[in-house]
C-alpha cells in the first residue's frame, strides 16, 4: 500500500491542475466574455475551418462515387413534383380543353373531372407539402455527421480518419465543454433570479433582473456554440408589445433572449423546468399557466391583455405556430395573440442546417435525446431579423392580421408561407379542409346554373 501513496498523490495533483486549467479557460474565454457580451472571434474562426473541411469531404465523396459509378443523392428543394400555383377551376378547365369536344364555356359536370381529384390525391401522397415540414431539412453536402449523410459508406482512408476524428472532438471535447457551460448557465439563472427576487420592487431589481437573465442566456448560447447574426436591431421589441416569431426549436427562446429582454409565456412544469420557472418569476413578471388554465382562452387573453396594458412590463415572447416546424416554412399562426390589440413586433429566425440541425421533431425524439443531438453537433448558426412593428388595422380581422404578420416573417426569412395548421403534426386533417375543396367545385358547377338562369 505504501508504494501506491506517491502515485495517488501525483494523480490527485494532476487532476487538480487539469481542473484548475479547465475552469480558468472557461472563465477567461467563455463565461466572462459572455457576461459582458464580447467575443474573441474564436467561434467565427471555428466556423470558417468547418466550412473548408465540409467542402473537402463533399468533393471527396463525389469523386469516390464517380470512380465507383455510384449514384449521388441530391436533395430537391422544390419537392419531387413541380407544381404550378393554379386554381381548381383553371386546372379543370384546362383538362376539359384537352379531352372534351364540348364548348369551352360549358361548365357542366363531366366524368373527366374525377381525374383532377385523383391526380391531386396521388400528388399529395407522393409529395406532401405539409408532412415534410415536420422532418429535418435535407442537406446538399455532408457535414461529417452520420445522421445527415444518405451516401454514408467507405470512400477512402483519409475521409474515414477525418470522420473518426470528428466523432472524438464532438463527444470527448465539445460535449463535456457544452454540458459544463449549460449547467453553469442554468445554475446561475436559478441562483441569480432567486436572489434578485428578494429585492423590493424598483429600478434596481428591474436592472439586475434584466442583466442576470441576459448573462445566463448568453452563457447557454455558448453552450451550443451558437453563432447568431442579428439584423435591424433598431426594430427590437419594446415594452408593452408582443414579440412573435416562427418556431423551430426550444432554443428559439435562448436565441432571442440573449439579445433582448422578454417576458415568457408558458405552462407550469414540474422537475428541473419547474424549479427554473419558479425562480425566474420571482425576478421578472413572466406569465405561467396551470395545465387546467391553458385551454381557457378567455383567461389566457385576459392575462396577456393585462400584461401589455402596463407599458413598463417587458414585451411578451410568443410563438403563434404552437409547434416546431423544420425551418423551411411558416405555418398557420393562432389568432389568440393577435386579438389583444397590442403592437406586434415580428421576428424571423433562419437556421443554417449545415453545422447542426436545430429542428426538434418532438414526435420522434424526446427532450433529452434532442439536447444530446444538439450538443454533439458542430455548432448552431442562425440569422435573426427584427422586422418593423405592425398594428392591427381598423376593421381588420385577427386572422387576417395574423396572416399578414406571418407573410412578413416568411418573406424576410426566405421561408415558404403555408396556410396549414401546425397541429396536423399530431392530429388528423379536419373535415373543414376536405369540405373546402368540395365547396369550390360545387360553386363552380352551381354558379354556372345561376349564370344561365340570369341569361
Amino acid at each position: 500500500m505504501g508504494f501506491l501513496l506517491p502515485f495517488d498523490n501525483l494523480l490527485c495533483i494532476l487532476l487538480g491542475i487539469s481542473l484548475t486549467v479547465w475552469i480558468t479557460l472557461l472563465l477567461v474565454f467563455i463565461i466572462v466574455p459572455a457576461i459582458f457580451g464580447v467575443s474573441f472571434g474564436i467561434r467565427k474562426l471555428y466556423m470558417k475551418t468547418l466550412l473548408k473541411v465540409f467542402e473537402w469531404a463533399t468533393l471527396r465523396i463525389e469523386r469516390g462515387a464517380r470512380e465507383r459509378k455510384h449514384l449521388i443523392y441530391k436533395t430537391n428543394a422544390n419537392g419531387i413534383i413541380e407544381k404550378e400555383p393554379t386554381s381548381l377551376e383553371e386546372e379543370i378547365k384546362e383538362m376539359r380543353r384537352s379531352g372534351s369536344n364540348r364548348a369551352l364555356d360549358s361548365r357542366e359536370f363531366e366524368m373527366s373531372d374525377i381525374f383532377y381529384f385523383c391526380r391531386k390525391g396521388v400528388e399529395t401522397i407522393v409529395d406532401d407539402e405539409v408532412t415534410k415540414r415536420f422532418s429535418a431539412e435535407e442537406l446538399e453536402s455532408w457535414n461529417l455527421l452520420t445522421r445527415t449523410n444518405n451516401n454514408f459508406q467507405y470512400i477512402s482512408l483519409r475521409l474515414t480518419i477525418l470522420w473518426g476524428l470528428g466523432v472524438f472532438v464532438r463527444y470527448c471535447f465539445l460535449l463535456p465543454l457544452r454540458v459544463t457551460l449549460a449547467i453553469t448557465g442554468i445554475s446561475l439563472l436559478v441562483i441569480g433570479t432567486t436572489i434578485v427576487g428578494y429585492l423590493p420592487n424598483g429600478w434596481l431589481k428591474e436592472f439586475l433582473s434584466k442583466h442576470v437573465h441576459l448573462m445566463c442566456y448568453r452563457i447557454c448560447v455558448r453552450a451550443l456554440t451558437a453563432i447568431i447574426h442579428y439584423h435591424d436591431s433598431e426594430n427590437r421589441p419594446k415594452n408593452g408589445g408582443i414579440c412573435v416569431a416562427n418556431h423551430t426549436s426550444p432554443i428559439d427562446v435562448i436565441i432571442l433572449a440573449s439579445d433582448g429582454f422578454y417576458a415568457m409565456v408558458g405552462q407550469i412544469h414540474g422537475g428541473l423546468m419547474g424549479i427554473i420557472q419558479r425562480a425566474m418569476v420571482k425576478a421578472c413578471p413572466h406569465i405561467w399557466f396551470e395545465r387546467s388554465e391553458v385551454r381557457d382562452r378567455n383567461l389566457v387573453a385576459r392575462r396577456l391583455s393585462e400584461h401589455v396594458r402596463d407599458q413598463v412590463k417587458l414585451p411578451i415572447l410568443i410563438f403563434p405556430e404552437g409547434t416546431c416546424i423544420n425551418n423551411t416554412s411558416v405555418m398557420m399562426f393562432k389568432k389568440g395573440s393577435f386579438e389583444i390589440g397590442a403592437t406586434v413586433y415580428p421576428v424571423a429566425i433562419k437556421y443554417d442546417p449545415l453545422f447542426g440541425e436545430a429542428f426538434w421533431n418532438s414526435s420522434k425524439y424526446g427532450m433529452v435525446n434532442y439536447l444530446l443531438r444538439m450538443m454533439t453537433s458542430w455548432a448552431i448558426v442562425c440569422s435573426v431579423w427584427y422586422l418593423p412593428p405592425m398594428t392591427r388595422e381598423e376593421g381588420e380581422a385577427a386572422v387576417h392580421f395574423a396572416n399578414r404578420v406571418k407573410a412578413a416573417i416568411a418573406r424576410q426569412g426566405g421561408l415558404v408561407d403555408l396556410l396549414w395548421d401546425g397541429g396536423l403534426k399530431r392530429e388528423k386533417v379536419k373535415d373543414t379542409y376536405k369540405e373546402e375543396q368540395q365547396k369550390l367545385y360545387s360553386r363552380m358547377i352551381v354558379g354556372s346554373h345561376k349564370d344561365r338562369s340570369r341569361s
